[in-house]
């Protein structure tokens, strides 16, 4: 008999208090909850099979690669900042010394081989790799209800890029007043250049993913409170399934608008699960990108946007279409992805990235992403039983 997702957890939990644990405290002494959660992690993902070996090749062999995965893994489970943080606790913590790979203190490599090992990790993008196929083993049975999309800031301290389109503080607030009198858009005309959603449309997974662009630039956005707040970095995007488990993720330049990104994450949650529903805010209400999700076999769910002009006689103008209550019942289950991105700043290292460059701001926050995919899993199972 097929198990189910819950009872496969299930026993995957109970095989860790009944089994694995008390194995462990009997030689390390009694576990903390973070050991205990880091180990379930560790045991969970199948991070070992994307490690590659050096057995066979010639040259100097490469140092404890797996184990030094394991350990940026603990790094974003304990939450720490810099890897210096991890090297101290591993010196001094001999439970972590070892659920991480190592016996002795003068085994841990240096701090520059675990830069090396990082960049290794980042261009291979053993994260991502990993996390995929945790998603593909875990949610392949399962249908999901909702698959919700946001993005978040990612603040970094890199150097901008400068662009063409990038202009000098005093211009841009004069530009932003000029605005408020500056005529609406003109409708597109038959014979201008398809938009990047239309050129999306027709393209696959690896030309959308390489049309974004990943540099370093600056943004700005409106706060809940209503204030601007500025940051220089990039955009994490995720798509966050029931549970708030990650199911797909994303980083671009700052600059990029969230509506642009929204085809490639819903056609890469399309090729791992199965679901049903997408919810998205105003930022995603295009045409194009409710006809890919319904093209898809889901049903898009996005905040109507009030297009046109306010005019003097009218608070606000009507928007062109109006949720339901049906749908407006759904769309409160968006706020997963604001969990999700809640947890990982929090606890997982996202708010504080010291590292540079896309790729390897990518795989910090891709480990983090993948020790939080595990403990919700792992949560999903105590919270149902």
């Amino acid at each position: 008999m097929q198990l189910t997702l819950r009872q496969q957890l299930t026993r995957f939990s109970h095989l860790l208090q009944s089994a694995l644990f008390p194995v462990l405290e009997e030689e390390l002494g009694e576990l903390s909850d973070t050991n205990k959660r880091l180990i379930a992690v560790l045991n969970l993902i199948p991070l070992a099979r994307f490690i590659p070996s050096s057995r066979g090749w010639m040259g100097r062999p490469s140092k404890y690669r797996i184990a030094i995965a394991s350990a940026f893994v603990a790094k974003a489970v304990y939450n720490f900042q810099h890897n210096r943080d991890l090297l101290d606790r591993l010196a001094s913590d001999r439970q972590l010394l070892a659920i991480c790979g190592w016996k002795h203190p003068w085994q841990v490599p240096h701090e520059s081989t675990f830069s090396r090992a990082f960049a290794e990790f980042a261009e291979m993008q053993l994260p991502q790799f990993v996390h995929e196929a945790l998603i593909r083993e875990t949610q392949k049975d399962r249908i999901i209800g909702h698959i919700a999309r946001d993005s978040t800031a990612i603040a970094v301290r890199e150097t901008v890029k400068e662009t063409a389109r990038q202009r000098k503080p005093k211009q841009e607030s004069k530009a932003r007043a000029r605005s408020r009198n500056r005529k609406p858009r003109k409708a597109r005309q038959a014979g201008d250049p398809p938009t990047r959603l239309e050129r999306q449309r027709t393209m696959t997974l690896e030309e959308m993913l390489a049309e974004l662009p990943s540099h370093c630039t600056s943004s700005a956005k409106v706060s809940s409170d209503g204030h601007n707040q500025y940051w220089s970095g990039y955009k994490l995007h995720l798509d966050v399934a029931d549970g708030q488990i990650p199911i797909s993720a994303v980083l671009t330049s700052a600059h990029l608008h969230d509506s642009q990104v929204a085809i490639p994450l819903s056609t890469m949650t399309g090729k791992r699960v199965t679901a049903l529903y997408e919810l998205m805010d105003a930022a995603y209400d295009a045409q194009e990108i409710m006809d890919h999700v319904r093209a898809q076999g889901r049903v898009p769910i996005i905040t109507p946007v009030a297009r046109g002009r306010k005019s003097k006689s009218e608070i606000a103008p009507n928007p062109t279409r109006q949720l339901s209550p049906a749908e407006e019942e759904r769309f409160r289950e968006r706020t997963i992805v604001e969990r999700t991105y809640g947890r990982l700043k929090d606890e997982f290292g996202g708010r504080c990235v010291r590292v540079r460059g896309a790729a390897k701001v990518m795989a910090h926050l891709m480990f983090g992403v993948l020790a939080l995919t595990a403990d919700q899993l792992l949560r999903f199972v105590s919270d149902s039983s």
